[in-house]
C-alpha cells in the first residue's frame, strides 16, 4: 500500500540534463514498488525501514535530458501514470513558491474553510484547467518550498509526546539538566514520521508535489517554534539538542531525499544544508538559515562575548565561493526564509501593545533578520549582494516566507560603487499557502510599521513597496507566488491570493535594462 508519493525532488540541471529524486513510502510488508519514466525502469537508489510507522521508504534518482522544446514527460509509480514537464534546453525554468504548509495552533484550522484550497488551485494553474483563472499560466517546472513544510508544535502535547510534555511542564531549574531520554527520543521519532506522512499525503499537496519538482529549505516550525532563538542555555540543553538532531535526520530524509549524504546540490565546503543550482541564465541560492542558527554565549571560557549568529563564517564562504564562480547570470533568486526587508520588532513592539494576536505575531518576528543580535550579519549579506548584482550585472531578488502576508520589499542604494541600474534588490514575500494570517487588528499597526523607511546603512535604505496599481503593502490572506519568465528576460511575479480571482503582479527587470526595475506593469498574459 502506497502510504506517501511519489514526492518530486528538483536535483539539478547538468550537461542539458534535468536531474530529479523520487521518493515513496509503503507499508513495510509491502514489496518494493515499480517505478519508470517514459518507459524505463528505473533502479531503487535507496531505502529505510520508518520503524514506528511501520514503513518502508523508498529513494530512486533519474535525469531527464533536455530537448529543443519543452517536454511533458509520463513517469509510473505502482502502474499509475504521473506526469512532468521540463523546459526547454536553455530555457528559463517557470517556478513556484510556497511556504507555511500548516497550523501553528489547532484553533487557527477553524477560521479555515478548505485547509488545502490553494493547492487545489496551484495544481489547476499548472495542468492548465483551473475554472476561476481562463488565462493560461503555468506549468511550473520547480516547487521552492521556503520553510515550514510541516508544523511540529503539537509536539509538546502529552497526547503526541507524553515524555516530552511532562519535561516542558517542569519549571526550568528542575528542566534544564535533565537529559533526552530514550523514551522521549522514541516519542519524538514517532511524532515525526506520522507529522510528514499524514501531512504530505493529503491529496491536494500530494497530487502537486508528485506533479512539480521542489527544492525546500527548513524554518523554525520544521523544528519547534523559535528554534534557535532561545537563550544560549536553553538552546544548548540536552533536550533541545536531541529534538533538534530527530528532527534534522527526518528533514535530511524526507525534503532533502538524503540518507546517509548530502544531496548533491547541497554546496562543497561546509557541514550543513546550503544549496545552490544554476538553470540557465538563472542561479539559485538557497540559504540554510536553521541549522547553525544560535543564541550568543553571555561569555565564553576567555570572558568574551559572542554574537548571535544566523549562517557561519564558513557556510557565508561556500555560498560566496559559488556565486564568484557563476558567469552570464540574469537573475539570482535567494531563499531566505526569514524576510531580509520587513518592520523591525521594536517599532512593533512600540505600536502594539497589548492586543488580541500579539503573541503569534512575536513568535513569528522574535528571530527576525532585524532583530538587534543579528543586524551586522545581515547588512553583510545586504551589501554583498548589492556588490554581487553591480559586478555581474544581474538582477537579485530575494524570496522569503514566514510572516504570514505577501509584501513587496526593497533594497535601494545611492552609493556612487553601485551602479544605477544595479542599485536595486527586490523582496518578495509569500506567506501561508495553507497557515492563515495575523487577525486584521495586528495587520493594521504591521502595515502602519511598514510605511517606515529603514536606513540600512550609508546610501541605503530598506522599505516595504506598496503592490502595483494598490495602496496596500501587505494582503493578508493566503496566498502563494509564481515566477514566470517572458522573452524579454524579465521575471512576473504572481501572487494567488485566496479569494481573488486575479493575480496581484509585478515585474522584475533585467539589470541590462534601464527601466525603473520596481516598476508597476500589468500582467503581459
Amino acid at each position: 500500500m502506497l502510504k506517501l508519493g511519489p514526492i518530486l525532488k528538483f536535483l539539478g540541471c547538468d550537461s542539458d540534463e534535468w536531474r530529479l529524486g523520487v521518493l515513496a513510502v509503503t507499508a513495510d510488508t509491502d514489496s518494493a514498488p515499480e517505478l519508470s519514466i517514459a518507459g524505463k525502469l528505473l533502479t531503487i537508489k535507496s531505502q529505510q525501514l520508518l520503524l514506528y510507522t511501520k514503513s518502508k521508504l523508498w529513494l530512486w534518482e533519474c535525469s531527464i535530458t533536455l530537448a529543443a522544446k519543452a517536454q511533458s514527460v509520463e513517469y509510473k509509480l505502482n502502474n499509475v501514470t504521473y506526469s512532468i514537464t521540463v523546459p526547454a534546453k536553455n530555457q528559463k525554468p517557470a517556478i513556484a513558491y510556497a511556504s507555511c504548509n500548516g497550523f501553528s495552533d489547532p484553533k487557527l484550522m477553524k477560521n479555515v474553510a478548505d485547509q488545502n484550497a490553494l493547492w487545489k488551485r496551484m495544481k489547476a494553474l499548472h495542468d492548465g484547467v483551473d475554472t476561476i483563472r481562463t488565462t493560461r499560466y503555468g506549468p511550473w517546472h520547480i516547487l521552492l518550498m521556503g520553510g515550514d513544510q510541516v508544523y511540529s508544535d503539537a509536539m509538546w502535547n502529552k497526547k503526541y509526546c507524553r515524555n516530552l510534555a511532562a519535561w516542558a511542564e517542569l519549571p526550568w531549574d528542575k528542566r534544564k539538566g535533565r537529559s533526552f531520554t530514550l523514551d522521549m527520543q522514541k516519542e519524538v521519532e514517532r511524532f515525526f514520521e506520522e507529522l510528514y506522512i499524514s501531512r504530505w499525503a493529503q491529496p491536494e499537496i500530494s497530487q502537486a508535489m508528485a506533479s512539480i519538482p521542489s527544492v525546500m529549505m527548513w524554518d523554525d516550525h520544521d523544528i519547534f517554534d523559535g528554534w534557535g532563538s532561545y537563550p544560549y542555555e536553553q538552546h544548548n540543553c540536552d533536550v533541545y539538542q536531541g529534538i533538534f538532531k530527530v528532527a534534522k535526520a527526518y528533514f535530511k530524509l524526507f525534503q532533502l531525499q538524503s540518507i546517509d549524504a548530502l544531496p548533491s546540490a547541497t554546496l562543497p565546503d561546509q557541514d550543513v544544508f546550503n544549496q545552490a543550482y544554476r538553470i540557465a541564465d538563472i542561479g539559485l541560492v538557497v540559504l540554510d538559515m536553521r541549522t547553525e542558527r544560535m543564541p550568543h554565549n553571555p561569555e565564553d571560557e576567555h570572558g568574551n562575548t559572542l554574537p548571535d549568529q544566523v549562517m557561519s563564517e564558513k557556510s557565508w564562504n561556500a555560498v560566496y565561493k559559488w556565486l564568484d564562480m557563476q558567469r552570464d547570470l540574469s537573475h539570482l533568486l535567494v531563499m531566505s526564509s526569514i524576510p531580509v526587508v520587513h518592520p523591525s520588532m521594536d517599532l512593533l513592539e512600540s505600536m502594539l501593545g497589548f492586543i488580541p494576536g500579539q503573541q503569534e505575531l512575536e513568535d513569528d518576528l522574535r528571530d527576525h533578520w532585524r532583530s538587534k543580535s543579528h543586524m551586522q550579519e545581515r547588512l553583510r549579506l545586504i551589501q554583498r549582494l548589492l556588490r554581487l548584482s553591480a559586478e555581474k550585472k544581474c538582477r537579485v531578488t530575494i524570496l522569503s516566507g514566514d510572516v504570514h502576508v505577501a509584501a513587496v520589499g526593497v533594497i535601494e542604494s545611492d552609493r556612487n560603487d553601485v551602479p544605477p541600474n544595479a542599485s536595486v534588490i527586490n523582496q518578495l514575500t509569500s506567506s501561508g499557502i495553507v497557515h492563515p494570517s495575523p487577525p486584521a487588528v495586528v495587520r493594521y499597526f504591521l502595515e502602519q510599521a511598514c510605511k517606515v523607511v529603514e536606513t540600512v546603512d550609508r546610501g541605503v535604505t530598506a522599505r516595504m513597496f506598496e503592490f502595483p496599481a494598490t495602496t496596500r503593502r501587505l494582503i493578508g490572506a493566503r496566498n502563494f507566488l509564481t515566477l514566470e519568465p517572458d522573452a524579454q528576460d524579465r521575471l512576473w511575479a504572481n501572487w494567488w491570493v485566496e479569494g481573488e480571482v486575479t493575480p496581484t503582479t509585478k515585474v522584475i527587470h533585467p539589470v541590462q535594462l534601464k527601466q525603473n526595475a520596481i516598476e508597476p506593469q500589468s500582467n503581459p498574459k
